[in-house]
Protein backbone atom coordinates (compact mmCIF):
# COMPACT_ATOMS: atom_id res chain seq x y z
CA UNK A 1 0.00 0.00 0.00
CA UNK A 2 2.75 2.60 0.69
CA UNK A 3 4.20 2.06 -2.80
CA UNK A 4 0.80 2.41 -4.43
CA UNK A 5 0.07 5.51 -2.33
CA UNK A 6 3.32 7.12 -3.47
CA UNK A 7 2.56 6.28 -7.11
CA UNK A 8 -0.91 7.80 -6.67
CA UNK A 9 0.62 10.93 -5.13
CA UNK A 10 2.90 11.35 -8.16
CA UNK A 11 -0.05 11.01 -10.53
CA UNK A 12 -2.17 13.45 -8.51
CA UNK A 13 0.66 15.99 -8.45
CA UNK A 14 0.98 15.80 -12.24
CA UNK A 15 -2.78 16.17 -12.61
CA UNK A 16 -2.83 19.22 -10.33
CA UNK A 17 -0.09 20.87 -12.38
CA UNK A 18 -1.94 20.22 -15.63
CA UNK A 19 -5.22 21.41 -14.14
CA UNK A 20 -3.62 24.61 -12.84
CA UNK A 21 -2.28 25.45 -16.29
CA UNK A 22 -5.53 24.63 -18.10
CA UNK A 23 -7.76 26.46 -15.64
CA UNK A 24 -5.50 29.52 -15.79
CA UNK A 25 -5.74 29.57 -19.57
CA UNK A 26 -9.48 28.97 -19.44
CA UNK A 27 -9.99 31.70 -16.85
CA UNK A 28 -8.09 34.19 -18.97
CA UNK A 29 -10.24 33.30 -21.96
CA UNK A 30 -13.50 33.55 -20.00
CA UNK A 31 -12.63 36.80 -18.23
CA UNK A 32 -11.71 38.49 -21.48
CA UNK A 33 -15.00 37.51 -23.10
CA UNK A 34 -18.65 37.87 -22.25
CA UNK A 35 -19.23 34.26 -21.13
CA UNK A 36 -21.83 33.65 -18.45
CA UNK A 37 -21.01 32.29 -15.03
CA UNK A 38 -22.85 29.03 -15.71
CA UNK A 39 -20.78 28.44 -18.85
CA UNK A 40 -17.56 29.11 -16.97
CA UNK A 41 -18.48 26.66 -14.22
CA UNK A 42 -19.47 24.02 -16.76
CA UNK A 43 -16.23 24.34 -18.72
CA UNK A 44 -14.12 24.17 -15.58
CA UNK A 45 -16.01 21.08 -14.40
CA UNK A 46 -15.52 19.38 -17.79
CA UNK A 47 -11.78 20.14 -17.75
CA UNK A 48 -11.42 18.75 -14.22
CA UNK A 49 -13.33 15.60 -15.17
CA UNK A 50 -11.30 15.05 -18.35
CA UNK A 51 -7.98 15.45 -16.57
CA UNK A 52 -8.94 13.42 -13.50
CA UNK A 53 -10.57 10.56 -15.40
CA UNK A 54 -9.04 10.80 -18.87
CA UNK A 55 -5.44 10.80 -17.66
CA UNK A 56 -5.69 7.41 -15.99
CA UNK A 57 -7.82 5.85 -18.70
CA UNK A 58 -5.58 6.98 -21.54
CA UNK A 59 -2.31 6.16 -19.78
CA UNK A 60 -3.35 2.69 -18.59
CA UNK A 61 -4.82 1.84 -21.99
CA UNK A 62 -1.84 2.97 -24.06
CA UNK A 63 0.82 1.54 -21.71
CA UNK A 64 -1.14 -1.62 -20.85
CA UNK A 65 -1.54 -0.91 -17.14
CA UNK A 66 0.88 1.86 -16.20
CA UNK A 67 0.60 5.50 -15.27
CA UNK A 68 3.60 7.77 -14.82
CA UNK A 69 3.55 7.14 -11.08
CA UNK A 70 3.44 3.39 -11.58
CA UNK A 71 6.30 3.58 -14.10
CA UNK A 72 8.49 5.41 -11.59
CA UNK A 73 7.85 2.85 -8.85
CA UNK A 74 7.78 -0.27 -11.04
CA UNK A 75 4.08 -1.11 -10.70
CA UNK A 76 1.69 -2.41 -13.32
CA UNK A 77 -2.01 -3.25 -13.51
CA UNK A 78 -2.78 -6.67 -15.01
CA UNK A 79 -5.85 -8.86 -15.23
CA UNK A 80 -6.37 -11.68 -12.76
CA UNK A 81 -5.01 -14.21 -15.27
CA UNK A 82 -1.82 -12.18 -15.77
CA UNK A 83 -2.64 -10.74 -19.20
CA UNK A 84 -2.60 -7.04 -20.11
CA UNK A 85 -5.61 -4.84 -19.41
CA UNK A 86 -7.67 -3.13 -22.08
CA UNK A 87 -9.71 0.05 -22.35
CA UNK A 88 -12.74 -1.33 -20.50
CA UNK A 89 -10.63 -2.40 -17.53
CA UNK A 90 -8.91 1.00 -17.33
CA UNK A 91 -12.25 2.81 -17.60
CA UNK A 92 -13.94 0.78 -14.85
CA UNK A 93 -10.94 1.11 -12.52
CA UNK A 94 -10.75 4.87 -13.04
CA UNK A 95 -14.47 5.51 -12.58
CA UNK A 96 -14.51 3.55 -9.33
CA UNK A 97 -11.31 5.30 -8.21
CA UNK A 98 -12.88 8.73 -8.78
CA UNK A 99 -16.47 8.13 -7.66
CA UNK A 100 -16.20 5.33 -5.04
CA UNK A 101 -12.77 4.28 -3.78
CA UNK A 102 -11.28 7.69 -3.08
CA UNK A 103 -14.29 9.95 -3.52
CA UNK A 104 -14.24 12.97 -1.19
CA UNK A 105 -17.85 12.38 -0.14
CA UNK A 106 -16.77 9.00 1.23
CA UNK A 107 -13.65 10.49 2.86
CA UNK A 108 -11.49 8.21 0.63
CA UNK A 109 -12.29 5.29 2.94
CA UNK A 110 -13.75 2.55 0.66
CA UNK A 111 -10.56 2.05 -1.35
CA UNK A 112 -8.29 1.96 1.72
CA UNK A 113 -10.54 -0.40 3.67
CA UNK A 114 -10.96 -2.75 0.69
CA UNK A 115 -7.19 -2.85 0.07
CA UNK A 116 -6.48 -3.68 3.71
CA UNK A 117 -9.06 -6.46 3.80
CA UNK A 118 -8.08 -8.06 0.47
CA UNK A 119 -5.04 -10.36 0.48
CA UNK A 120 -4.01 -9.07 -2.97
CA UNK A 121 -4.45 -5.43 -2.01
CA UNK A 122 -7.38 -4.94 -4.36
CA UNK A 123 -9.61 -1.93 -4.07
CA UNK A 124 -13.24 -1.98 -5.16
CA UNK A 125 -12.36 -0.90 -8.71
CA UNK A 126 -9.95 -3.81 -9.02
CA UNK A 127 -12.54 -6.28 -7.75
CA UNK A 128 -15.17 -5.09 -10.22
CA UNK A 129 -12.83 -4.92 -13.24
CA UNK A 130 -10.99 -8.16 -12.43
CA UNK A 131 -7.54 -6.58 -12.18
CA UNK A 132 -4.67 -6.53 -9.70
CA UNK A 133 -1.61 -4.31 -9.24
CA UNK A 134 1.72 -6.16 -9.32
CA UNK A 135 5.33 -5.15 -8.89
CA UNK A 136 7.42 -5.49 -12.04
CA UNK A 137 10.81 -4.90 -10.51
CA UNK A 138 12.84 -7.25 -8.33
CA UNK A 139 11.68 -10.30 -10.26
CA UNK A 140 14.01 -13.29 -10.00
CA UNK A 141 14.41 -13.53 -13.79
CA UNK A 142 13.20 -11.75 -16.88
CA UNK A 143 12.75 -14.91 -18.92
CA UNK A 144 11.45 -18.25 -17.64
CA UNK A 145 13.78 -21.25 -17.85
CA UNK A 146 12.83 -23.39 -20.83
CA UNK A 147 13.71 -27.07 -20.94
CA UNK A 148 12.86 -30.33 -22.66
CA UNK A 149 12.74 -33.64 -20.79
CA UNK A 150 15.28 -36.20 -21.99
CA UNK A 151 12.72 -38.71 -23.25
CA UNK A 152 11.05 -35.99 -25.36
CA UNK A 153 14.12 -34.72 -27.20
CA UNK A 154 13.42 -36.61 -30.43
CA UNK A 155 9.80 -35.48 -30.42
CA UNK A 156 10.80 -31.85 -29.86
CA UNK A 157 13.34 -31.95 -32.68
CA UNK A 158 10.68 -33.26 -35.05
CA UNK A 159 8.18 -30.47 -34.30
CA UNK A 160 6.81 -28.37 -37.15
CA UNK A 161 6.87 -24.81 -35.78
CA UNK A 162 6.47 -22.70 -38.91
CA UNK A 163 2.85 -21.81 -38.03
CA UNK A 164 3.66 -20.76 -34.45
CA UNK A 165 3.46 -16.96 -34.49
CA UNK A 166 5.67 -14.66 -32.46
CA UNK A 167 2.63 -13.23 -30.67
CA UNK A 168 1.43 -16.62 -29.47
CA UNK A 169 4.95 -17.66 -28.47
CA UNK A 170 5.43 -14.44 -26.48
CA UNK A 171 2.08 -14.96 -24.76
CA UNK A 172 3.09 -18.47 -23.73
CA UNK A 173 6.46 -17.18 -22.52
CA UNK A 174 4.75 -14.48 -20.42
CA UNK A 175 2.48 -17.13 -18.92
CA UNK A 176 5.46 -19.25 -17.88
CA UNK A 177 7.21 -16.18 -16.49
CA UNK A 178 4.20 -15.31 -14.29
CA UNK A 179 3.31 -18.91 -13.51
CA UNK A 180 3.91 -18.60 -9.75
CA UNK A 181 2.03 -15.28 -9.51
CA UNK A 182 -1.26 -16.63 -10.86
CA UNK A 183 -4.06 -18.08 -8.80
CA UNK A 184 -4.30 -21.89 -9.09
CA UNK A 185 -7.59 -21.85 -11.00
CA UNK A 186 -6.44 -19.12 -13.40
CA UNK A 187 -3.07 -20.86 -13.76
CA UNK A 188 -4.66 -24.12 -14.90
CA UNK A 189 -7.30 -22.53 -17.12
CA UNK A 190 -4.89 -20.18 -18.89
CA UNK A 191 -2.27 -22.91 -19.30
CA UNK A 192 -4.74 -25.32 -20.85
CA UNK A 193 -6.05 -22.64 -23.20
CA UNK A 194 -2.55 -21.69 -24.36
CA UNK A 195 -1.50 -25.33 -24.75
CA UNK A 196 -4.56 -25.98 -26.92
CA UNK A 197 -3.82 -22.96 -29.12
CA UNK A 198 -0.19 -24.01 -29.53
CA UNK A 199 -1.12 -27.61 -30.29
CA UNK A 200 -3.37 -26.41 -33.13
CA UNK A 201 -0.42 -24.87 -34.99
CA UNK A 202 2.29 -27.45 -34.19
CA UNK A 203 2.74 -31.11 -35.04
CA UNK A 204 3.14 -33.90 -34.11
CA UNK A 205 1.43 -34.30 -30.76
CA UNK A 206 3.59 -35.30 -27.78
CA UNK A 207 4.06 -39.07 -27.45
CA UNK A 208 3.07 -39.07 -23.78
CA UNK A 209 0.51 -37.02 -21.81
CA UNK A 210 1.97 -33.72 -20.59
CA UNK A 211 0.78 -30.92 -18.37
CA UNK A 212 0.37 -27.55 -20.06
CA UNK A 213 3.45 -25.81 -18.58
CA UNK A 214 5.78 -28.69 -19.53
CA UNK A 215 4.34 -28.81 -23.06
CA UNK A 216 4.70 -25.05 -23.58
CA UNK A 217 8.22 -25.10 -22.15
CA UNK A 218 9.30 -27.88 -24.51
CA UNK A 219 7.87 -26.15 -27.57
CA UNK A 220 9.42 -22.78 -26.69
CA UNK A 221 12.77 -24.39 -25.87
CA UNK A 222 12.93 -26.08 -29.26
CA UNK A 223 11.83 -22.88 -30.97
CA UNK A 224 14.56 -20.90 -29.21
CA UNK A 225 17.18 -23.54 -30.07
CA UNK A 226 16.32 -23.34 -33.76
CA UNK A 227 16.36 -19.56 -33.67
CA UNK A 228 19.80 -19.49 -32.04
CA UNK A 229 21.10 -21.97 -34.59
CA UNK A 230 19.72 -19.85 -37.41
CA UNK A 231 21.36 -16.72 -35.99
CA UNK A 232 24.64 -18.56 -35.53
CA UNK A 233 24.54 -19.75 -39.13
CA UNK A 234 23.71 -16.29 -40.45
CA UNK A 235 26.44 -14.59 -38.40
CA UNK A 236 29.14 -13.23 -40.77
CA UNK A 237 32.62 -14.64 -40.43
CA UNK A 238 35.14 -12.27 -38.85
CA UNK A 239 38.72 -12.21 -40.00
CA UNK A 240 41.74 -10.43 -38.65
CA UNK A 241 43.72 -10.35 -35.41
CA UNK A 242 40.54 -9.94 -33.32
CA UNK A 243 38.62 -12.85 -34.83
CA UNK A 244 37.22 -15.33 -32.27
CA UNK A 245 39.33 -18.49 -31.99
CA UNK A 246 36.38 -20.85 -32.33
CA UNK A 247 33.01 -20.75 -34.04
CA UNK A 248 29.99 -19.61 -32.05
CA UNK A 249 27.78 -22.44 -30.81
CA UNK A 250 24.45 -21.58 -29.13
CA UNK A 251 23.54 -23.34 -25.90
CA UNK A 252 21.28 -26.35 -26.21
CA UNK A 253 18.18 -26.78 -24.00
CA UNK A 254 18.79 -30.53 -23.99
CA UNK A 255 22.09 -30.38 -22.08
CA UNK A 256 24.75 -32.97 -22.83
CA UNK A 257 23.17 -35.92 -24.61
CA UNK A 258 24.75 -39.38 -24.32
CA UNK A 259 26.25 -40.82 -27.51
CA UNK A 260 23.95 -43.14 -29.45
CA UNK A 261 24.31 -46.81 -28.67
CA UNK A 262 25.52 -48.71 -31.79
CA UNK A 263 23.38 -51.56 -33.00
CA UNK A 264 24.82 -55.01 -32.17
CA UNK A 265 26.35 -56.82 -35.17
CA UNK A 266 24.34 -59.64 -36.63
CA UNK A 267 23.55 -61.44 -39.82
CA UNK A 268 21.01 -58.77 -40.83
CA UNK A 269 23.13 -55.74 -40.00
CA UNK A 270 23.22 -53.12 -42.77
CA UNK A 271 26.79 -52.80 -44.11
CA UNK A 272 28.27 -49.33 -43.92
CA UNK A 273 28.89 -47.79 -47.33
CA UNK A 274 32.47 -47.33 -48.43
CA UNK A 275 33.10 -43.78 -49.57
CA UNK A 276 35.90 -42.89 -51.89
CA UNK A 277 37.74 -39.65 -51.39
CA UNK A 278 39.12 -37.68 -48.52
CA UNK A 279 38.02 -38.31 -44.92
CA UNK A 280 35.18 -36.08 -43.80
CA UNK A 281 36.11 -32.91 -41.93
CA UNK A 282 34.41 -32.79 -38.54
CA UNK A 283 33.91 -29.55 -36.62
CA UNK A 284 33.97 -29.00 -32.85
CA UNK A 285 30.28 -29.90 -32.51
CA UNK A 286 30.77 -33.31 -34.14
CA UNK A 287 29.03 -32.54 -37.44
CA UNK A 288 30.70 -33.48 -40.75
CA UNK A 289 30.99 -30.66 -43.23
CA UNK A 290 28.89 -31.41 -46.36
CA UNK A 291 31.06 -32.46 -49.29
CA UNK A 292 34.29 -32.62 -47.28
CA UNK A 293 34.81 -36.30 -48.15
CA UNK A 294 34.46 -35.87 -51.91
CA UNK A 295 37.22 -35.42 -54.44
CA UNK A 296 37.62 -31.92 -55.74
Amino acid sequence: MPTRALACAIDVLLQVIVLSVLISLLAGFLIGGDASEALAVSLIFIVILLVAVGYRVVMETLTRGRTLGKMVLGLKVVRDDGSSIRFRHALVRTLFWFFVDFAPWFAACPGIVASLMNKQGKRIGDMVSGTVVIRERHQPMTSPPLFVAGHLVQWAQSLELSRLSDKLANTARDYLGRFTELQPDARIALGDALAYRVSQVTAPAPPVPMIAPAYLSAVLAERRRRELNRLATARPAHTGPFAPPTAYAPPSPYGVLPPPVPAPPGPFAVPRPVLDGHPAAVNAQGWAAPGSNEWS
